[in-house]
């Protein structure tokens, strides 16, 4: 520690006992303390007479500190420069408890439906920070915070420790977003502004969630649906998410994930055809899958919806069985529609990424996803992740599959932000929802939204999990449902009445029931509705992404007709002629000066093509009819043994 440092940047606690002693020399030799030191203290004197050393008579069998209070010491006074250093060692210890329910605050919230993961306990004692339960009326501002030390505390908690956990501490680059973050979490504590019609909403895509998984498996009993119970969240979450992303100006969603409760979203959030579904369980009629090759929460689907007057088109990606294999399709999907667009700006096209807890932590392409994501060749502005977090990995506990202590850990390779949320708290899940969708917009980052659920059922509905995670399995088998607890909450604030949830559910079931009925008659309904309809949303299952296709011929070999792709000879050495020519001022290493004038022997047929210039001749023919060529990877400029040269 330097005694010449600025006084003002070391009134912190950690320096406390280092201003002491400078203090205490300065009363005894003020020359003895560097000048910046003594004028600071002259001035929190007031210029008046300071107590001298013979003044101060014996030291105090303890020594006192000169921060304490008036009347600490026996029979001293303290001095008016010792109460304003005292409150400066208050404020700061008090700025140092705000900035730890900032970055430290997620490891107290309440994230697990279940409560058997719990918080470490209480939040930060002020013992911790050196203040004591007397401060707790005493008025501070810290950190854009003001009003006594039990409000600041109280909003601190509500933000930071209730159903939501943030984790920011890792942003220490990032330092505008981490501001941006903090205000809007702390204006509002984290509750969002929902009207009654947005509780509804709510309440009904929690509904269509719960219904829809408990009509399969009445009707298709013993069938693998890889149910979503008890991370129905997940339905309105989508829901929120796509409305905030058109708000934002995003035309299209595409979409990435894996089996738990793939058939739940089709349904419910593309609106895929209910008998279609029905069909695709009851596999009556093979020959409408031919070709298709894969199981039912495998399949892709693709819809438009329109949500208050804007058009947002969805896509779900077909599926591998290797889980996170999708994730770069999903990207370059996006990328490519981007660049399509003229996109440059990755606003109008957004990727969305479905995964499990186990897998996101457990399997080495999500690193790599994220390595790749801010790379100009790659990035799409920004990817939305959402965890479903089960707490389990087929049958293996947390403790058993990673050494973090969230899945998400993995994406703090990043200067991006990770939101927990109790999966059993729609109002939060909302709140998150709303602050990752914008915090995309704002800093063209990936997000992660970390939700805390459980699986109800085994791994698939014909999986007895009990076998290895009794404990848990015996809290679930007692859990209410998440939409059980939600009508509950609505009705205790005055909000809906549970007769009116009860309505709501009555009529899911009877559409559902409809549908099943049209599938068994063989009825098939072709006006572009499916799904639970209602006065809430509408289905529009046109694309109008498919006329980008319609130049292309691909399928069995049989009836696909022949395509020419010949370039005539004198626009190919039109070509050769430009790819050879270089400006003037350049001057290119002399083994690629050789290697273009080879290329302009074979543009002018005295050299037979090689493979290099023929590549390069194809890219030609596609750049000036309008195509763009994309090449990426480490030896694409350049290419492997050096025969391409694309770059110069």
């Amino acid at each position: 520690m330097s005694a010449s440092a600025a006084p003002e940047r070391l009134l912190l606690s950690d320096n406390l006992p280092f201003v002491e002693e400078v203090y205490r020399r300065f009363l005894e030799d003020p020359a003895s303390v560097d000048p910046a030191w003594r004028h600071w203290f002259e001035r929190l004197d007031g210029g008046g007479a300071r107590p001298q050393p013979a003044e101060l008579g014996p030291p105090p069998p303890v020594r006192r500190s000169i921060f304490a209070a008036r009347g600490t010491g026996p029979a001293e006074a303290a001095t008016e420069a010792e109460r304003r250093l005292a409150r400066a060692a208050r404020q700061d210890r008090v700025a140092q408890l705000v900035q730890a329910y900032r970055m430290r605050g997620h490891l107290y919230a309440r994230l697990d439906p279940l409560g058997l993961a719990t918080p470490e306990g209480p939040p930060f004692a002020l013992a911790e920070f050196g203040l004591e339960e007397g401060d707790l009326e005493r008025s501070f501002t810290a950190g854009g915070l003001s009003g006594t030390l039990r409000e600041i505390i109280a909003t601190l908690q509500e933000t930071y420790c209730r159903t939501i956990g943030v984790e920011i501490a890792h942003l220490d680059e990032a330092a505008e977003a981490q501001r941006w973050l903090i205000e809007r979490m702390e204006a509002s504590r984290n509750h969002p502004e929902l009207s009654r019609d947005d509780f509804v909403k709510l309440l009904a895509k929690l509904t269509d969630a719960e219904i829809f998984e408990r009509f399969l498996h009445t009707k298709f009993i013993g069938a693998k649906r890889f149910s979503l119970e008890g991370a129905e969240s997940l339905i309105p979450l989508l829901e929120l998410l796509i409305e905030q992303s058109a708000r934002n100006g995003v035309e299209e969603i595409v979409i990435g994930m894996a089996h738990r409760g793939r058939l739940n979203v089709l349904a419910n959030v593309l609106g895929k055809p209910m008998q279609e579904i029905f069909a695709e369980f009851a596999d009556e009629d093979p020959e409408r899958y031919l070709g298709r090759g894969d199981v039912k929460y495998h399949l892709g689907y693709a819809a438009e919806r329109e949500l208050g007057g804007r058009t947002v088109h969805l896509s779900l990606t077909f599926n591998p069985s290797h889980l996170e294999f999708v994730d770069p399709v999903v990207v370059g999907r996006v990328r490519a529609k981007q660049d399509r667009y003229g996109d440059r700006e990755r606003r109008r096209v957004l990727p969305l990424l479905i995964h499990g807890d186990a897998a996101f932590a457990g399997q080495g392409i999500v690193a790599e996803m994220f390595n790749m994501s801010e790379l100009e060749g790659y990035t799409v502005g920004g990817t939305v992740h959402v965890i479903v977090n089960n707490q389990i990995g087929f049958t293996t506990n947390p403790r058993d599959g990673r050494s973090s202590r969230y899945p998400t850990d993995v994406a703090k390779m990043l200067q991006i932000p990770i939101f927990h949320v109790n999966g059993e708290d729609p109002e939060a899940v909302a709140q998150v929802v709303r602050l990752a969708v914008d915090y995309r917009a704002r800093f063209q980052r990936d997000v992660v939204i970390d939700l805390w659920c459980y699986r109800r059922h085994g791994h698939n509905e014909g999986d007895e999990p009990s076998y290895t995670q009794p404990l848990m399995y015996k809290a679930i088998e007692k859990h209410p449902t998440v939409r059980e607890q939600f009508v509950r909450k609505l009705a205790e604030l005055g909000i809906l009445e549970p007769a009116e949830a009860e309505r709501i559910a009555e009529e899911r079931r009877a559409v559902l029931e409809e549908q099943h009925q049209a599938y068994r008659l063989g009825a098939r309904r072709d006006d572009g509705q499916s799904g639970p309809e209602g006065p809430i949303y509408r289905y529009h299952p046109r694309s109008r992404t498919g006329r980008i296709w319609e130049r292309y011929r691909g399928g069995p070999d049989e009836g696909v007709p022949e395509v020419k792709t010949a370039v005539p000879r004198e626009r190919l050495q039109e070509l050769a002629q430009r790819l050879t020519e270089l400006p003037e001022d350049f001057h290119p290493h002399p083994k690629l000066g050789r290697l273009l004038q080879a290329r302009r022997a074979m543009g002018t047929g005295e050299r037979p093509l090689d493979w290099g210039m023929a590549e390069a001749l194809a890219f030609a023919s596609l750049l000036v009819e309008g195509v763009p060529v994309r090449l990426s990877g480490q030896d694409s400029r350049r290419g492997t043994f050096s025969h391409r040269h694309a770059d110069l």
